[in-house]
């Protein structure tokens, strides 16, 4: 989301400074975010951008429908020419929506995540233009997450990554409900990136993880995100309260697949909206997400870039939805 000016809410938006607030963390993330929400990248995070193979993005479609995507290429195709530049040698893959929201001014999300090391860094801004290049963007907010419940994995240089440019892939498959496969895609699921957006204020993309099967696919269709403890900056949910939709990407690290959906959210802030929250281990909070549209790539750019790895001890601290949640 792009950096508001200084205020009452520091570097934060209505949206998260009203979440902060009623979970009375908003006078000491106040303090917090002046120092380390910025307007500009610092140069450990431009030299961490620049070696990454892989970017994920959020963005809005017409309907102001968020989508989590991915961008890669060699490690260098994202440049950073000074501290509020990003630069991307890399277009959308066929299907996405995000090919169609990248127009000029599109306030854009960008998370880049380095996974055998756990880093993890957030940057959003404007897009300045897209062009044979890539995507130039002008970046208007900077912030370093934790690396908790991210499960590591080794890249493999080489791998079948795409070159950046061009990128040739299979067309995705609507989805029409759920199949046998999507089911047990979620069930194994350690990672899941999520895409919100807030009006008048930008976009965002961020990290959730966790054991597999902490998000369960309920019997109506719908999917339960539980929200462990985190940097208390509460981003996701303040976009969720000002606008409730997300966009979720769900990668398959072995096989290359993705599973790309957007649609409702319902936030629950306890035990008294879902009963079940009390029997999941670390679960502060949760949100019920109701799927409005989705596509599924067989095959993506991940294929063969990630192996190995070793679970997050956060994670491994949590628990996961019982099975009397989806009754």
């Amino acid at each position: 989301m792009m950096a508001p000016a200084l205020g009452q809410g520091g570097p934060f938006h209505a949206g998260e400074v009203a979440v902060q607030q009623r979970l009375g963390v908003a006078e000491r993330m106040q303090e917090v975010g002046a120092r380390v929400v910025r307007d500009h990248m610092p140069e450990q995070h431009r030299l961490f951008f620049e070696q990454l193979p892989w970017l994920l993005v959020g963005s809005v479609d017409a309907q102001l429908r968020p989508w989590a995507s991915v961008l890669s290429g060699p490690p260098g195709f994202i440049r950073t020419p000074d501290e509020r530049q990003l630069w991307l040698q890399a277009q959308p893959r066929g299907g996405d929506p995000l090919a169609d929201a990248l127009q000029p001014g599109a306030a854009l999300g960008f998370l880049g995540i380095e996974l055998h090391t756990r880093r993890r860094n957030r940057v959003n801004g404007v897009l300045g233009r897209r062009d044979a290049q890539g995507l130039h963007v002008t970046v208007t907010q900077s912030v370093g997450n934790c690396p908790r419940y991210i499960r590591s994995r080794d890249w493999v240089p080489g791998g079948t990554a795409a070159d950046g440019l061009g990128l040739q892939h299979a067309m995705p498959e609507p989805m029409e409900g759920w199949t046998a496969a999507d089911r047990r895609w979620i069930a194994g699921a350690e990672t899941c990136f999520v895409a919100t957006h807030a009006p008048g204020v930008g976009s965002d993309v961020s990290h959730r993880g966790g054991r597999p099967g902490f998000v369960q696919l309920l019997d109506d269709g719908s999917l339960l995100m539980p929200d462990f403890n985190g940097n208390a900056m509460f981003m996701t949910w303040g976009n969720l309260l000002l606008h409730p939709r997300a966009g979720l990407l769900f990668p398959d690290f072995e096989h290359g697949g993705l599973l790309s959906l957007t649609g409702r959210v319902e936030l629950l802030w306890g035990p008294q909206d879902w009963p079940a929250l009390a029997e999941v281990a670390g679960a502060e909070r949760a949100w019920r997400f109701h799927p409005e549209a989705g596509w599924r790539w067989a095959r993506s750019e991940l294929a063969g870039q990630w192996q190995g790895g070793a679970a997050s001890p956060h994670a491994l601290a949590t628990g996961v939805w019982p099975a009397a949640a989806g009754a």
